[in-house]
């Protein structure tokens, strides 16, 4: 795959998810809106999986040394579990 078709393949997922973020937000529904924490979470993944293929494609991580790599994927699972867990609680 060339560099322009994965950019254009990554930008095209980004938008999917976007919508789908969209999608999943209660305002669309008749019925008085209510948290709801599977809602939250499935946000927040969708969020994490952006933030994941922004770092790696927009920001070049992906072709970075390995230790970046680990670093950046690291710092986003401890704060998607932070954020996660201050929902929760």
């Amino acid at each position: 795959m060339t560099p322009a078709a994965r950019t254009t393949a990554v930008w095209a997922g980004l938008s999917a998810i976007t919508v789908v973020s969209w999608f999943l937000a209660p305002a669309h529904h008749a019925e008085p809106v209510t948290a709801s924490t599977a809602i939250t979470i499935a946000v927040l993944t969708l969020a994490l999986i952006k933030t994941r293929l922004i770092i790696g494609e927009f920001m070049e991580v992906r072709t970075a040394p390995v230790w970046l790599k680990l670093a950046t994927d690291g710092w986003l699972v401890v704060l998607f579990g932070a954020i996660v867990a201050i929902y929760l609680w």
